[in-house]
């Protein structure tokens, strides 16, 4: 190991050192207007005229370093109440520009688009990144730590408006203050950074920090926004309302429904935002997709509620794998839904500490208890990009209640060797779980801890980890895929490139990727999973390929139920497995991703098929399917399992979008369809009519319940 360790650290140090990643200019001059401004990207305004702006941008993908193919201006102009952004993306070839998607919250990684990174605390970890594409379409993301937290389900209040003409295409965004969090100061400094794509030449043009080693998230690396002077943050009040009506019918039955709720969020300061939430909905949330499971492990359903998703970030701490605060956990029992009755949030940031501190009451359900589920997460900047945290979480009923105490210490650096990436770190957590009426005192051997490093770079990446988690330690508020285990954790990979190689962007050779479990008990070997990648590459005009070879062991002991009246003994077992996997570039009118894997699989065998198409029809039509086949031999029987969904998306603008989504598989022998209509009449306002629709699919097609619902919410601030 040793050895291993020496060998990475001089492959670090004879790494080529880059050029500077600054480009001058690297502060932009945002100016006062009090004009009126017509959001329709026309630029023709007297304040777009005289304001100065920035087109100093350099490549980073393909050629790094290299000028950028196509010009673009960006200036910024401001009023008391909101801020503007003016972009000139001027293109040669404009009948070639991709923009496939229209929808809110789009995806923007196969269109041509923009992005404006902006650090509205300038403490070079945290900010807003918004981003727009030639049709106008919106999608905001929150960012912790450079990136390392991503909260593309932040949705803030703003606008844009695109126009095209044979120049190019032209930005017009309005942001209010209102929808940022920045510093009580009469003169404001910002870190801001934008990017460029240019998808048909995969061309990505950044301001500052241009480096493949970075990304815009890496806000340390942007420029400054200067010139913000005397403004307000606007409105302190935010009423949102809803009112919610359907029904359900099953077996002929009707049954309906209504609800009137809603939130109100406080701005306590600039900084902190006051959230309280009554008769807290979820009704127009898709449904989770059913997934067949083939492991004897538990399966990880990400969330969906918007409820949750906005701010999550001030309450998210792992250790290892495992979620100290996992939100499904509120709400939703044995895949049912418990009512809840409300609840209360408070999260920001202080100066340097961020704080979230969240209580949720859930309604009493039948056998189920109403239960008091509290989180509180404080987390401190240290040093340049460094911080420490510490969490606590508690459910509570009349019946029972489990605690969770963590911290964990994160060290980063992008200036190793000058300018690469390096992260070291340690967390640690306990359980408390305490049965009323009992002598119960669940806390013996209720820890869970991890160290790592990382050394996340663009030619070399490696990892190294070790983490415990102890047969007691339960985080009832969180998420363990497995417990009562040691894990030893390391990768290595390499993406040379080539610049005189035709075809290629780069090449992905992973000789290493190891995770080594042992029973916390008894130190029994319990999983081992070795993977190496003799070949993988990227191409210049973006399509992927890699060939993974796996070996894996697994001791069980116990028998576990694989699907029904299938078992599979206790034992150990060594699988060898092949995987290939192929995906085309998604900016073009069809795309595909594929993959492919066979090899052994307990008592037998297994060959495994996945296959997902997309179908870009035009910018308002999408379409895209996904299909998971496994062909099973093992003594008891051969069998196959299939999982198939389908999603057909229509937005007939960015603030009008309709969608179908529906799945299948064989083992639930059910058609589940839902239907969703989203309208934003106004910014910050929603409605919603859902269908939801299962059919039995067992003998032939019968409908067996159907559940329609409009829901409006309306966003009213004081």
């Amino acid at each position: 190991m040793k050895s291993k360790i020496i060998f990475i650290f001089i492959l670090l140090a004879i790494t080529i050192k880059l050029p500077a990643q600054t480009s001058i200019p690297d502060t932009l001059i945002a100016v006062r207007t009090n004009d009126p401004i017509k959001l329709d990207g026309k630029l023709i305004e007297n304040c777009w005229t005289n304001a100065p702006y920035i087109q100093n941008f350099t490549q980073r993908e393909q050629s790094e370093g290299e000028p950028a193919s196509e010009k673009t201006k960006i200036a910024v102009v401001y009023n008391e109440k909101e801020i503007y952004f003016g972009i000139w993306c001027f293109d040669s070839e404009p009948n070639k520009i991709s923009a496939q998607q229209m929808a809110r919250d789009f995806s923007w990684g196969s269109d041509d688009n923009i992005e404006i990174m902006l650090s509205t605390f300038n403490d070079n970890r945290n900010g807003y990144l918004f981003v727009t594409n030639p049709n106008g379409a919106l999608a905001d993301v929150w960012i912790g730590d450079e990136g390392k937290e991503f909260n593309k389900s932040w949705n803030g209040v703003w606008d844009v408006a695109v126009d095209r003409n044979d120049k190019g295409w032209f930005v017009e965004m309005l942001i209010p203050f209102s929808t940022l969090n920045f510093k009580k100061d009469n003169s404001q400094i910002w870190g801001i950074n934008f990017e460029r794509n240019i998808r048909r030449k995969k061309e990505q043009v950044m301001w500052q920090g241009w480096s493949r080693l970075y990304e815009i998230e890496t806000i340390s690396k942007g420029g400054k926004l200067t010139g913000i002077n005397h403004i307000k943050q606007g409105k302190k009040i935010e009423l949102l309302p809803y009112t919610l009506s359907g029904f359900e019918l099953e077996n002929r039955d009707v049954n309906k429904t209504g609800k009137i709720g809603g939130e109100i969020n406080l701005n306590v300061s600039p900084t902190l935002k006051l959230n309280f939430s009554l008769i807290t909905d979820f009704a127009q949330v898709e449904s989770d997709r059913k997934q067949i499971n083939l492991s004897r492990f538990s399966l990880y359903f990400p969330e969906k509620r918007q409820f949750f998703l906005e701010g999550k970030n001030y309450y998210d701490l792992n250790v290892g794998a495992g979620r100290l605060f996992y939100s499904r956990r509120v709400g939703i029992e044995d895949d049912s839904e418990i009512p809840l009755i409300g609840g209360v949030r408070f999260f920001g940031k202080l100066n340097k500490t961020n704080i979230g501190i969240m209580s949720i009451q859930s309604n009493k359900k039948d056998s189920i208890p109403t239960t008091n589920f509290s989180v509180i997460k404080v987390k401190q900047d240290l040093f340049k990009q460094s911080s420490v945290g510490f969490i606590a979480t508690q459910k509570y009923s009349d019946k029972r209640y489990n605690r969770v105490y963590g911290t964990n210490f994160n060290y980063t650096t992008s200036a190793l060797f000058d300018h690469k990436n390096l992260q070291v770190g340690a967390s640690i957590a306990a359980s408390e779980t305490k049965v009323f009426g009992t002598h119960d005192h669940l806390n013996e051997d209720n820890l869970s801890y991890n160290i790592y490093v990382s050394y996340p770079n663009d030619i070399i990446e490696y990892d190294l980890g070790f983490t415990t988690v102890e047969k007691g330690f339960n985080p009832e508020m969180g998420f363990l895929r497995r417990s009562n285990y040691q894990m030893l954790y390391t990768e290595l990979q390499f993406n040379p490139r080539f610049k005189k190689l035709p075809f290629f962007r780069n090449f992905i050779f992973k000789p290493v990727d190891i995770n080594y479990y042992i029973n916390d008990e008894t130190k029994d070997v319990e999983t081992i999973f070795y993977e190496w990648r003799p070949l993988g590459f990227v191409t210049k005009s973006g399509e992927f390929f890699e060939f993974n070879v796996q070996h894996i062991f697994d001791h069980t002991t116990e028998e576990f139920e694989l699907v029904d009246e299938v078992i599979i003994p206790a034992g150990e077992y060594w699988d060898n497995k092949l995987e290939l996997q192929f995906s085309s570039f998604r900016g073009r009118k069809i795309s595909l991703y594929a993959a492919v894997t066979t090899g052994e699989f307990y008592t037998g065998h297994r060959q495994e098929f996945v296959i997902n198409p997309h179908f870009n029809i035009n910018r308002h039509l999408n379409i895209s399917l996904d299909w998971t086949k496994n062909f099973i031999q093992i003594p008891q029987k051969s069998f196959m399992t299939d999982e198939v969904s389908g999603r057909i998306d229509y937005a007939f603008n960015p603030k009008l979008q309709t969608g179908v989504f529906a799945q299948w598989n064989n083992e639930d022998k059910n058609v589940l369809v839902n239907y969703r209509l989203n309208w934003i009449p106004k910014i910050g306002s929603y409605f919603y009519f859902v269908v939801n629709q299962e059919l039995d699919t067992k003998s032939g097609i019968k409908l067996q319940r159907t559940t329609i619902l409009g829901k409006l919410i309306w966003r009213i601030a004081i």
